[in-house]
């Protein structure tokens, strides 16, 4: 595979310790892949919580198809309550973040991490970081990642060798990497997202594509 050499700085680009850097902003209004990760977990919980109620129902008083239906009746009507409650929650976190999610990813042959910025710090300001980061890492490879790293808020960290599966959302600049109890997301530029697809795929052993 090709390597990717790129000058533009929002783009994909394989920086001078070998490893692939960019910066991306997700629009939280426009871009709702973060709100159905957010439902996903609701939705999981809940069913949890559904399942275990009604296995309690069921050995106290059997299992009469009109008590189930009247428990699971409450269940939806207080999911929908919380389904509305989420939403609203995640108008506020995007409102306070102006809604925009900035986000550094490195990527190598082992591993990609995903670094999510301060609210504060806006997309300029952290393409303005990189670019110093990457310009000192001529010299010092390492003070690149040690930099950004102390630079984040957040951090998760996929370790190629272990991820499971790989699922490509183009429509969302997207792409899910999946390990058992990692979910990380990598959004990509337009003009990249085939390649970082495509060296996720020849870099991930055991993922299903």
């Amino acid at each position: 595979m090709k390597t990717k050499e790129t000058t533009d700085e929002s783009r994909v680009k394989r920086c001078a310790d070998g490893k692939y850097r960019w910066v991306y902003e997700v629009p939280m209004l426009k871009n709702p892949s973060i709100l159905f990760d957010v439902y996903k977990v609701l939705g999981i919980s809940f069913g949890i919580v559904w399942l275990f109620g009604m296995i309690l129902i069921g050995c106290e008083e059997g299992f009469d198809l009109d008590s189930l239906w009247g428990s699971t009746s409450v269940f939806l009507i207080v999911m929908l309550i919380f389904a509305v409650i989420g939403y609203i929650g995640y108008f506020i976190v995007a409102w306070s973040y102006g809604w925009k999610y900035v986000v550094m990813f490195t990527m190598d042959e082992k591993e990609v991490v995903h670094q999510q910025m301060p609210r504060q710090v806006k997309k300029a300001q952290a393409l303005s970081a990189l670019t110093v980061l990457v310009g000192a890492a001529a010299g010092k490879p390492g003070t690149v990642g040690a930099g950004l790293l102390a630079a984040s808020r957040t951090t998760s960290t996929s370790e190629l060798a272990n991820v499971a599966r790989l699922i490509p959302c183009r429509r969302m600049n997207l792409i899910k990497v999946n390990q058992l109890l990692n979910k990380n997301r990598v959004f990509v530029p337009d003009e990249d997202f085939d390649f970082v697809y495509d060296f996720l795929c020849q870099h991930c052993p055991k993922a299903k594509k």
